[in-house]
């Protein structure tokens, strides 16, 4: 039987709750239709933020479908927490590039950080160690004090965050244009290196098997970051700063190492980042993803602040969590390795046959969902398109060379523009030697990390031309 809370089912309903939380009517009632009743509110939250665009990519999924995904070299396409390209000799490189754009545009400091430390777990969560950082960035023009101020503290989070964790940041891209004036673009990529035999994977198998939380307590912070993530930008950006998370990046540190440790165990069944949507997406998606459930009791969870709600709990987004399946009575061996690098770790939870997730609060079940119906079987929209005006009116623009009388004067106008200048003032910021494989870093066309043990190495770079994707997207998008 389901608790009856202060917000009850009615309320959630009556009251259009769910709509400050992101759902629409249609979902509401698809949510009512799968559960065969009304949702209380924490399960109300879950399938906010499971279903938010940030988490289920419902509009964007049929357009990223067209990306060719498969090669002989391609490990591991989309569906973990990060990309496997195989370079031989049973070794690969794990990347992923993933943006924190609205976090960014209310706490630039701290989003543009988590944004280092999400895309960093994704990495050493398949089991690689993380090797390098880039990112790519976009501001408006630097002629207003907030977007001066946008710019100096994402670039201080990006560099704070990579600098204390001890991976070099090794490139990059920076562009101005007035079209980011309100919302600035922050994207982060890590690169990780993993032998073949160590790759793991985000799975729930096992019936029996444990469910252990490792890292950081929960706190309040970046609750519904997700759903935050996937709206329009308040014009009170300050309002949404509770949904911007906080990092710790020397607490990373100890994960990184930690996890990388806990891989060579063979309890060790699954593990995966807490990242968008912290403890509700890590655990229906591992179970979704290996056909069981999973069962949680939320009073064994860490918890940074009292009297925590299961909507609290299950909606935080915390930084530096990982969530492990683990086999069933080895469950020691796992948490010891964590509490010898002073990290939290404790069972909360086990696998169980029953497809449904399944929160355990007090004695009293907080929610009760069928597991699919959060990942795989998140509704998907196939919305209409239309060519945009001022694309057909670009289309019709005949080529010129523009005439230029003095060259010389031309090239320093060129090169006063932020797009154009030096990034120096940036990647001065940047440790880009730590761990001391860097060949070439910031300044060239692309960064080159040797691989230690071998005679091959890493060229990487982040690259894209704005402009050109707004005069011709698809002409731009092949450019980039």
């Amino acid at each position: 039987m389901l608790q009856t809370y202060e917000i009850s089912p009615k309320t959630v309903e009556q009251e259009k709750l769910y709509r400050e939380m992101g759902l629409t009517d249609q979902e509401f009632e698809m949510v009512k239709k799968i559960l065969g009743r009304l949702p209380n509110f924490t399960e109300t939250g879950i399938f906010s933020v499971m279903w938010s665009e940030h988490c289920s990519y419902k509009t964007s999924k049929p357009l990223l479908k067209k990306f060719p995904t498969k090669a002989p070299h391609v490990i591991q396409g989309p569906g973990e927490g990060a990309g496997i390209i195989d370079i031989g000799d049973e070794q690969a490189v794990v990347f992923k590039i993933e943006s924190h754009n609205h976090p960014s545009a209310v706490e630039p400091y701290q989003g543009a950080a988590t944004g280092v430390g999400g895309i960093i777990r994704d990495v050493f969560s398949m089991g690689a160690r993380p090797i390098a950082l880039m990112n790519s960035l976009r501001f408006g023009n630097l002629t207003t004090d907030r977007v001066k101020y946008l710019f100096k503290e994402v670039v201080n989070g990006i560099a704070g965050y990579g600098n204390c964790v001890g991976i070099p940041t090794v490139g990059g891209e920076v562009q101005f244009d007035d079209s980011y004036e309100d919302n600035p673009l922050v994207n982060a990529m890590c690169i990780g290196l993993i032998n073949h035999e160590d790759i793991q994977k985000g799975v729930a198998t096992g019936i029996g098997n444990t469910v252990i939380y490792a890292g950081a307590p929960t706190g309040r912070d970046g609750i519904h970051g997700a759903t935050f993530a996937s709206d329009d930008l308040a014009e009170d950006a300050a309002k949404d700063r509770p949904a911007v998370q906080v990092g710790d990046p020397f607490m990373e540190k100890l994960l990184i190492e930690a996890c990388l440790e806990v891989i060579h165990s063979d309890a060790l069944v699954g593990m995966q980042d807490m990242g968008a949507a912290g403890l509700t997406s890590s655990a229906s998606e591992m179970a979704s993803k290996a056909g069981t459930g999973i069962e949680m009791n939320l009073d064994l969870v860490p918890q940074r602040e009292e009297n925590m709600t299961a909507y609290e709990l299950m909606l935080s987004e915390s930084q530096e969590r990982m969530l492990l399946v683990v086999k069933q009575g080895r469950e020691q061996e796992i948490i010891d390795i964590f509490n010898r690098y002073g990290l939290h770790a404790v069972a909360v939870g086990r696998v169980v046959e029953e497809k449904v997730f399944r929160i355990v609060q007090h004695g009293k079940v907080q929610a009760e969902i069928p597991v699919d119906a959060l990942a795989e079987d998140a509704p998907v929209y196939h919305l209409p398109a239309l060519e945009a005006t001022y694309f057909q009116e670009f289309q019709k623009i005949g080529n010129r060379v523009p005439k230029v009388d003095n060259h010389g004067d031309m090239l320093k106008r060129l090169l006063k523009q932020p797009t154009i200048a030096s990034k120096e003032w940036v990647y001065d910021q940047y440790d880009s030697m730590v761990q001391t494989n860097t060949v070439l870093g910031p300044g060239s066309d692309a960064a080159v990390i040797r691989i230690k043990g071998t005679n091959k190495a890493l060229a990487i770079t982040t690259d894209c031309n704005a402009r050109y994707i707004y005069l011709d997207p698809e002409t731009g998008g092949k450019i980039a």
